[in-house]
């Protein structure tokens, strides 16, 4: 006889997932600091290693069978799963970092999307700040969203109403956010965009990876020969932003924010409550 795993989490489950999302909160701010022109994306999985280690985790990314960097370093037209080289970042570069840790068996997951100043190319600067920005409004609809909603997959209705809103984005749907905890993958999925089904309940224990993946062209999609990264089909950029997020008694908190979404969740009037 075999046993699902139920998707929701206990009081004491929930406050160990504390740990490893400050940890890969960390690992990204480490990240961003690094990222400058003339840095290496070895450069930023180096000091996103640095951060988790000092806070006594170890990157969960390189428990992924085949990959061994503590980040996921996306280039321009590469949308996710970038592996970390001695590629010099330049300016006008949009960079999406994706990080992880795992403490005591449980796991972070998270990501941000930067773009390295150009002055002399101020129109290719804006828009790719503007994809960017687009994608981290639409994770913070998302997660506002699930703040109040009763299923999960109005996450992804509301995360898809907002990009629309701003213009004409793609949304990839190949890839979608997913539940973490003992695993850094776990059910339900997270989707990003409208699908039929409800989805399961959101009620207290349920702890999701939200992480648009947002292109400025189409949404299709190849895997590079290292295979593992995924880049754009028409070359254009892409941007990807994620946070893991809990549901509690007393309401949600991002596990992966150092302020537990306070900031990001102001615009909505949604004050997150600390795990207890």
């Amino acid at each position: 006889m075999s046993f699902r795993r139920s998707i929701y989490k206990n009081p004491a489950q929930l406050r160990l997932m504390i740990a490893p999302g400050l940890a890969t909160a960390a690992s990204l701010a480490a990240a961003r600091a690094a990222a400058v022109a003339g840095a290496t994306t070895l450069d930023l999985d180096a000091a996103a290693e640095a951060a988790i280690v000092a806070l006594g985790g170890k990157p969960n990314f390189k428990l992924e069978e085949g990959y061994h960097h503590t980040v996921c370093a996306s280039v321009n037209d590469e949308v996710v799963h970038g592996i970390p080289t001695g590629r010099v970042l330049v300016p006008g570069d949009i960079v999406s970092i994706d990080s992880g840790a795992i403490i005591e068996g449980w796991n972070g997951d998270a990501a941000f999307t930067i773009v390295i100043p150009d002055p002399e190319r101020p129109e290719l600067v804006a828009e790719r700040q503007k994809l960017s920005d687009v994608t981290e409004q639409s994770l913070w609809h998302g997660i506002a969203r699930l703040a109040t909603a009763g299923h999960l997959n109005e996450v992804g209705e509301a995360i898809e109403d907002y990009v629309e809103s701003q213009g004409t984005y793609g949304i990839l749907t190949d890839y979608v956010g997913h539940g973490i905890g003992r695993s850094m993958h776990e059910a339900p999925p997270v989707f990003n965009y409208r699908v039929r089904a409800k989805g399961p309940e959101i009620k207290p224990g349920l702890v999701v990876a939200i992480e648009p993946m947002v292109v400025l062209g189409s949404i299709e999609t190849d895997v590079r020969p290292d295979d593992w990264t995924v880049a754009t089909s028409d070359g254009l950029a892409a941007a990807h932003w994620e946070h893991s997020i809990a549901v509690h008694k007393g309401g949600i908190w991002v596990l992966t924010a150092e302020d537990g979404g306070a900031a990001g969740l102001a615009q909505f009037g949604i004050v997150p409550v600390p795990i207890a």
